[in-house]
């Protein structure tokens, strides 16, 4: 079973903190609620949830100074909830650290929505930072992508760098339909023109290159009206 995200709110209005809580519970999501600023900070920190909801004014420590001390060291994302119109609060807010604030009375559906859009960053965020492979084993397919080297069956295969650039993208998401539009792009940097047949014609070298040059190609095929997908368990 999937973990649930984890969210803390810190919130001292008893109400408040209440209807967040159930809020967030009923939309599946581990909720954990604080009432004041005291201790928080050491809390998130050692909790490092993925998401806090914090109130900007709190007794103890204020938002401000509790954002201000974990943003260096925590992975997750910062709402802040403010019932101030005052644009100071809401720069401050944010040159501290936060990555949105939300004005109070809150409407649960636009906070809802904010707070999806900042985890869905996190996520991004932490894809990006993934450590990638640099190296691709398939059966008797293996793919060196710092080398731009290609084997078949341990003998060295001569590729191109635009048909190496091709081969990897396809092998580093496999089971993945891939459209022109989107291999023109990645590969080439430029829109695809409906006509272009660059990418196909490279497809066919690569098959022929890589063995796959039967009626019915099986490793890498045609997705028809789609695009190109690569087949892992074919090699």
């Amino acid at each position: 079973m999937e973990e649930k995200l984890h969210l803390v709110v810190v919130e001292d209005d008893p109400k408040m903190r209440e209807m967040l809580t159930e809020y967030f519970d009923t939309q599946d999501y581990r909720v954990t609620a604080l009432a004041e600023g005291t201790g928080a900070a050491e809390y998130i920190l050692s909790a490092q949830p993925d998401l806090v909801l914090l109130d900007l004014m709190l007794p103890g420590d204020d938002g401000l100074t509790i954002c201000r001390q974990i943003r260096d060291g925590f992975r997750g994302r910062i709402v802040m909830l403010t019932a101030s119109d005052d644009d100071f609060d809401h720069v401050a807010a944010l040159e501290v650290g936060a990555d949105d604030f939300i004005s109070k009375p809150i409407k649960p559906r636009v906070l809802m929505a904010r707070v999806r859009v900042q985890l869905r960053q996190l996520r991004d965020d932490a894809a990006v930072l993934a450590p990638k492979p640099s190296v691709l084993n398939y059966g008797v397919l293996a793919l060196n992508e710092a080398r731009r080297y290609c084997s078949l069956n341990d003998e060295p295969i001569a590729l191109t760098d635009s048909e190496f650039a091709l081969l990897w993208h396809l092998a580093s998401q496999p089971d993945e339909v891939h459209t022109r539009e989107t291999l023109t792009r990645a590969l080439r940097g430029i829109e695809y023109d409906g006509v272009d047949r660059t990418i196909d014609n490279k497809i066919v070298t690569l098959r022929k290159k890589l063995g796959d040059t039967s009626t019915n190609p099986k490793k890498i095929i045609t997705v028809r009206g789609k695009g190109y997908l690569f087949v892992p368990d074919a090699w």
